[in-house]
């Protein structure tokens, strides 16, 4: 039998109209324990009520086709349904048997076509009603005057044929127990009998699906509670292209996917079924037939919320999230970001403060990053994953928030609350790896799916999981289609893409023999490259105001170069707003780990980004991966005694918020907190109580933050022309003796800043700078030394007048002081 599409009405069935009643609906099988589930281990209840979708009003009936003429008999008359008009119980006779092909694979879980066997389908003498329900011990056909009960053919199957010349809107009566009449027992279903619709799924949706060019997926796959044919339920969707048979096990079925197989859509590998009765809430997975004849239950790539962490089940979900950051969704998209202010601060959020919900969340965390002054925050990942422990970059649900905190309607909370406070949201999305859980996309229906089927490009070395396989058009389409998903659906500002590295080169932590290369032989990935590509594009047309973000590690040419632009390696860019300049990040952390007498040896450590400042637009990042596992927090990377350390941090996030990029800042480490972090505890804010008793030193770096991102905000020249030659030029670069840099930022008005850093444990008096001679007077605007950041307040407290003395190829200079470990901003009167 071919599968049904939408176009394929076949002629031998009318469209149903709908029963005068409909009572309770969610759909039963058997009351025996959920062996089958991988996340329940004990016998189940019956069916909660508030997981059942609330019944809708009758539609008026559809006028059925003509049937064929029938010497049908007078129905002999039968009691009054409960709570209806007086039924009839028509004489049913015994079915066709069911053919032996057909028997099997229902009960095997490998027919692709049930909805040509299951349901009502005309015949000569009438209507056949072939109903499989296990473990049930009658099933009652009821329709409007007519009530019949279905003769038991065993192994769960129900069948009888009714004199009938249309198939009628009909329910199912199930009757599990041993009451003699089902509807005296409330427990006991009357159902719509999922065999009876058309497709929910339309013709555009497959094509689309077919060619990957499926920008909204997630509205097409998955399970969505709608209303089909009148009748409220949810339509579940898969795509398992290599499966033999799939089916819905769920709470509403006590994990016994045997009453519930889904058909196939054709070649696009989707299978499909609406369950009418079932709403948000119910509990599911999908019951896979591998080709070897083995299953496996496994849950929805396309879930959109899951069960809590170790539990595994997806769940149906809507959101009923009414939004109210229309202001700044319009305003987002005003000023490029990379010509904008953009000071993001990092968060871990279930370690944040731990124990806190999304909606708990929303009450602490806009307030406190407001009060910093930084622009965004950026969300370790957030999508659902089986180990709290990978921090979120093992992910099996990517298309579901972590239920650890909440619902997905909760985190929009947090979202919407952070936006209405004027801070963006950064998510980080993980599309270079997936973890290998039975239950989630490993091998998901057989053979590879998800993964490349070349095992030295499927298996990643260096975290045991597997890569996607960026080939398959499928695959792309359900990753691009993630990537707009979290903008759209969850109002996201900007993806930060973990280890664009790792997808980049097909040799990444590859031995020789290790990997395979690519049809020109070289080490490229050209299927992550064009992935990225589309990807960044997509989200770029769909997503006005968004940015996204490559941690990339290597020199990779054109990362945010656009797509539409050729390289010298004949590859076209990226397409990404901003790129982590990891170079900077490791260069300067080691400068700055150097007792201060040996700086002067890796002087050209803090220089040397300069050298490519331009090649790329850079985010400059002290991300959790520089603040954990041994590496130390930041400030106790710096060496000497805790005034030196807390000096030295000062001055370096002093360099840092002056150095053209964007800055990134991981939480804790704005407070100086000494221990590495660990997401077990989050950040140790018992160092900011003040009954402890070096509370002002910490509380002194904090300050500083805010103020290095108030006088960033207020200071074009720091930001505006971020990206371009143009807004930078040196002073000093070379006065490694001193360990001292200093250099001028101009904005898009020429008006400048002057910073000057210095790395060495003393005091320099009337150190001279050359500066440009139009301006009459500098003021100092910030300085890290001050009293109030826990420094020693050696300041330059008055306007310094430029002096007519060449210095650094400029024909006037200044002379002032430079305090201990300090950074100094000035501009001019």
């Amino acid at each position: 039998m071919t599968a049904r599409t939408p176009s394929d009405r076949s002629s031998d069935r009318s469209p149903e109209p709908t029963p005068q009643a409909t009572s309770k609906s969610t759909p039963k099988s058997a009351a025996k324990p959920a062996s089958k589930s991988a996340s329940k281990a004990k016998a189940k209840p019956r069916p909660k009520a508030g997981r059942k979708a609330a019944p809708s009003a009758p539609p008026a009936a559809p006028s059925a086709p003509p049937a064929a003429t029938l010497p049908i008999p007078a129905p002999a008359a039968a009691p009054a349904a409960p709570g209806g008009p007086a039924a009839t119980a028509p004489r049913v006779r015994v079915a066709p048997p069911l053919d032996a092909g057909d028997r099997d694979r229902l009960l095997g879980g490998t027919h692709h076509d049930p909805h040509g066997v299951l349901g009502a389908h005309p015949v000569a003498d009438g209507v056949v009603f072939r109903v499989l329900r296990p473990y049930a011990r009658a099933v009652t056909v009821r329709a409007e005057r007519l009530r019949a009960e279905l003769n038991d053919d065993g192994d769960g199957f129900f069948s009888g044929v009714l004199p009938l010349r249309a198939i009628p809107a009909y329910t199912l009566l199930v009757r599990y127990g041993d009451t003699a009449d089902p509807a005296a027992d409330p427990d006991e279903p009357e159902v719509r009998d999922p065999y009876g619709f058309l497709p929910a799924l339309g013709d555009l949706d497959l094509h689309l699906i077919g060619e990957g060019r499926h920008e909204e997926l997630w509205k097409a796959l998955g399970a969505r509670p709608m209303t089909h044919e009148g009748v409220t339920g949810t339509r579940f969707t898969v795509w398992a292209p290599n499966a033999r048979g799939v089916r819905i096990a769920g709470d509403f079925n006590y994990w016994d996917g045997t009453s519930l197989p889904m058909r196939s859509l054709g070649s696009s590998g989707v299978w499909e079924l609406f369950v009418p009765g079932v709403g948000e809430g119910a509990l599911y997975k999908f019951d896979i037939a591998r080709p070897d004849g083995s299953h496996t239950l496994r849950a929805d790539p396309m879930a959109r919320r899951t069960e809590v962490p170790p539990a595994t089940a997806s769940i149906v979900t809507e959101s009923h999230h009414v939004w109210r950051d229309e202001r700044w969704m319009a305003r987002r998209g005003e000023r490029p970001v990379h010509e904008a202010p953009f000071s993001v601060y990092e968060v871990h959020l279930a370690s944040w403060r731990p124990g806190l919900t999304y909606r708990q969340l929303a009450a602490q965390l806009p307030a406190y990053v407001k009060d910093l002054g930084f622009t965004h925050v950026e969300l370790m990942p957030v999508a659902e994953h089986p180990f709290g422990g990978s921090w979120g970059y093992q992910v099996t649900g990517f298309y579901a928030p972590t239920s650890r905190m909440g619902t997905p309607d909760d985190f929009r909370y947090l979202v919407d609350a952070l936006h209405r406070a004027g801070i963006g949201v950064l998510v980080d999305w993980v599309p270079a790896h997936f973890p290998k859980d039975d239950w989630a996309l490993a091998r998901f229906d057989g053979p590879p799916l998800y993964e490349p089927a070349d095992p030295l490009r499927a298996e990643h070395p260096d975290w045991g999981t597997l890569e996607f396989d960026y080939g398959r058009t499928e695959v792309r389409n359900f990753l691009v289609a993630n990537a707009v998903y979290w903008c759209e659906e969850f109002h996201i500002d900007g993806l930060r893409v973990d280890a664009v590295a790792s997808m980049l080169y097909l040799d990444y932590s590859r031995e020789a023999g290790q990997w395979s290369p690519n049809e020109h032989g070289g080490r490229e990935n050209l299927d992550a490259v064009a992935f990225l590509q589309e990807m960044n594009a997509t989200v770029y047309r769909r997503c006005p105001g968004v940015v996204t973000i490559a941690e990339e590690s290597t020199a990779w040419n054109g990362v945010t170069r656009a797509t539409h632009l050729t390289g010298p390696d004949g590859l076209g860019g990226l397409g990404f707003g901003l790129k982590w300049n990891m170079g900077w990040m490791h260069d300067s952390l080691d400068y700055i780990s150097k007792e201060p007498v040996h700086r002067k040896y890796h002087h050209g450590e803090m220089t040397f980004s300069m050298v490519y400042a331009y090649s790329e637009n850079y985010v400059l990042p002290i991300s959790h991966d520089e603040v954990v596992h041994g590496k130390g927090a930041l400030v106790a990377k710096m060496p000497g005694d805790w005034w030196q350390q807390r000096a030295d941090e000062r001055a370096y996030l002093g360099f840092m918020w002056a150095h053209p990029g964007k800055q990134l800042l991981f939480m804790g480490q704005e407070f100086a907190q000494g221990a590495e972090w660990s997401e077990s505890h989050g950040p140790d804010w018992w160092l900011l109580d003040p009954s402890y008793g070096a509370e002002a030193d910490h509380r002194g770096v904090r300050d500083l933050v805010r103020e290095l991102n108030t006088v960033y905000g207020a200071t074009p020249a720091l930001w505006q022309r971020d990206t371009v030659p143009e807004g930078f030029a040196w002073v000093d670069g070379d006065a490694g003796e001193d360990n001292v840099f200093a250099f001028l930022r101009f904005d898009a008005e020429g008006a400048p800043l002057l910073a000057v850093s210095h790395f060495s444990p003393v005091v320099r008096h009337q150190y001279r700078l050359g500066v440009p001679e139009e301006f009459g007077a500098w003021t100092e605007v910030l300085n890290t030394d001050e009293a109030r950041f826990g420094g020693g307040d050696i300041r330059n407290p008055e306007p310094l007048k430029p002096e007519s003395v060449a210095a650094h190829g400029r024909p006037v200079s200044l002379q002032l002081t430079l305090p201990p470990l300090a950074t100094v901003w000035l501009r001019p009167v």
